[in-house]
């Protein structure tokens, strides 16, 4: 019992003895904080007799300090840098700030110099130092003591993130991205470099990076961290082309069988960079003949070319034909199996979409259904595009039905949902608009945003344009022309389009005649007329709905066909002014000054 006591008692004496050090820590703070600083220098001195912290020190000097006893402050500290050797960098630091407070800059210099030649023998004394350093505002010399500390560590990647932070608030840009580079060789902290370098692209100091990314490929051609982070920045700079000479003389260096340029390709393609794309694609198919990747990279090199044809008006059927043989013989070097389904497709819908060959185009994909018939995906692919082309030829009763057989095998898939916009856009071309428009009201709500956005807008054009009159005459002239459009009949639609805008120019369905026309008529690469056309919509009908589409797409035209700078400038400064909140202000504020040359931030 006896010894229990004693216990207890030793147990209590040992928390009171903690108590009264962690009160006297805790009131010396409270002091400091309240600004009585002749209390808080008090109570720090006799913690410091004790324990000595850069905290605890450089509060007891400044309390001294604010009581107007700076001398004595001082006299206190070279005491104490001769006799306190473990903590002497402390010491030197505050004489140098001291110094540094009365003007002499030479000597807290000299100072500054003394307590990093104290710490040089310990990594945790320079660490130490250097958020002493940064806590008394000397930035650069924190700076000084984290370089020294990875001298010491021998580590040439040591505390890469805090000397980020510190050239960046020194300034000191160059120093600040080669430092990001060198973090780079650490794989783990890749998300973080990008993040760092990302601040600097499109502003004036962007070439810094391309400079010094070039001289360490040369410096260690072997570290792939750099190639991979020069291979980055073209991408976001949409360099695809640059980009893939590095990822080329990067796979040859290290062997890695294409699979990296595949994987540029295939984001080059994405990107609508379709010449880049197929080079990479064809790279593969010439390097690698016998690699597991050729059979997909054969096909996707006819693949990006045939988006280069499709996406430059007007189309060229020559080269239509030409990318059909490219398939054939593809198909014939490799055989028709599941690594070449989807050339089937390609060549079936190049045959029913650009050549006029519908029934063609519908013996291929039968073909393709029954070569794949075990994945059902690949199937109902085909179904759509078979449903399209019967709709070509003509055949709406047969498209309905394949739409409605995709729909109904994929319930609440994109496929399922993308079966469903064409139905209603069948309902739409027939005129049976009240259908159309019930089943574009169900896709709103899909999880595709592409397909939700297509059926908002079909479904605005409907509600706007019906019930203006009692045969809804114009709008079943408007879908008709919609469906000759779809079967690429051109020349026909824009008659049409000729003889309604004649007919319905004060109706509410007028500029959406005039887009469509300027449309076409981009697509038969009369630029002229479609210009003409969006001038009338901004002259005319500034105020609906597509008065910011037709200013954008004019600065398109100038900007992109006609490589007019001062046209196109124009046409997105007027969008800009006109159109604060339109969805591409964004866009036409960068383009515009890009164009005016500006450093964009």
């Amino acid at each position: 019992m006896l010894i229990r006591s004693n216990v207890v008692v030793l147990i209590w004496l040992l928390a009171i003895c903690v108590a009264k050090g962690q009160g006297g820590g805790m009131l010396a703070d409270e002091y400091f904080k309240a600004g009585e600083f002749e209390k808080a220098a008090n109570e720090y001195g006799k913690l410091l007799k004790n324990d000595v912290s850069w905290s605890r020190l450089s509060r007891y000097v400044y309390s001294l300090q604010k009581s107007n006893k700076a001398d004595d402050a001082l006299k206190y500290l070279r005491k104490q840098q001769r006799s306190d050797e473990a903590n002497r960098s402390y010491y030197d630091l505050l004489i140098g700030q001291a110094a540094a407070q009365q003007g002499d800059t030479v000597q807290a210099a000299k100072q500054y110099t003394a307590a990093l030649q104290s710490s040089k023998g310990s990594t945790i004394k320079l660490e130490k130092l250097a958020t002493a350093f940064s806590e008394a505002g000397e930035t650069r010399w924190a700076l000084r003591s984290l370089e020294t500390a990875r001298e010491v560590s021998k580590d040439p990647t040591a505390y890469s993130e805090e000397l980020i932070a510190l050239y960046r608030a020194t300034g000191q840009t160059e120093k600040t991205v080669e430092e990001i580079i060198t973090t780079s060789k650490q794989p783990e902290k890749k998300e973080m470099v990008l993040a760092a370098l990302q601040p600097y692209l499109n502003t004036k100091e962007e070439p810094i990076i391309e400079k010094a990314l070039y001289s360490r490929i040369q410096q260690e051609p072997n570290e792939l961290a750099y190639n991979e982070l020069l291979i980055w920045y073209f991408v976001q700079k949409q360099k695809f082309s640059r980009a893939l000479l590095q990822e080329k003389a990067t796979d040859k260096r290290m062997k890695l069988n294409g699979s990296r340029v595949y994987d540029l390709g295939m984001l080059a393609l994405n990107n609508k960079e379709h010449k880049s794309a197929a080079d990479a694609f064809e790279y593969i198919t010439q390097t690698y003949p016998q690699g597991q990747l050729y059979p997909f990279a054969r096909r996707l090199v006819i693949n990006a070319r045939e988006e280069q044809v499709k996406n430059t008006y007007p189309i060229d059927r020559a080269e239509i034909r030409k990318l059909i043989g490219d398939y054939q013989r593809m198909l014939q070097e490799i055989g028709t199996n599941v690594k070449t389904l989807e050339a089937l497709r390609s060549t079936a819908n190049l045959y029913g979409n650009y050549l006029d060959s519908k029934d063609t185009a519908l013996t291929v994909l039968d073909l393709a259904i029954d070569l794949g018939k075990t994945d059902r995906n690949f199937v109902d692919k085909c179904k759509l595009d078979k449903g399209d082309i019967y709709l070509l030829k003509g055949e709406p009763w047969e498209s309905t039905l394949l739409y409605s057989q995709v729909e109904k095998s994929q319930k609440e898939e994109l496929l399922g949902y993308e079966a469903k916009l064409k139905n209603a856009k069948l309902h739409y071309y027939k005129g049976d608009f009240a259908v159309s428009k019930d089943i574009l009201d169900v896709l709103k709500l899909a999880t595709s945003r592409e397909i939700a956005n297509d059926a908002e807008q079909l479904s605005l054009l409907i509600v706007d344009n019906t019930g203006m009159d009692s045969t809804e005459a114009a709008m079943r002239e408007y879908a008709a022309v919609d469906l000759l459009l779809f079967q690429n009949k051109t020349d026909e639609a824009v008659d049409k389009l000729n003889q309604m805008w004649k007919k319905y120019e004060q109706h509410s369905l007028a500029d959406e005649v005039l887009w469509l026309r300027a449309n076409t008529y981009l697509k038969q690469g009369k630029h002229t007329e479609a210009l003409d056309d969006l001038k009338k919509i901004t002259a005319s009908f500034s105020t609906d709905i597509l008065g910011d589409d037709a200013l954008y797409t004019q600065g398109k035209i100038y900007e992109e066909r006609l490589k007019d700078k001062q046209a196109a400038m124009e046409a997105y400064q007027k969008l800009l002014t006109q159109y604060p909140g339109s969805i591409y202000g964004a866009d036409s504020r960068k383009r515009f000054r890009l164009l005016r040359g500006d450093v964009i931030n």
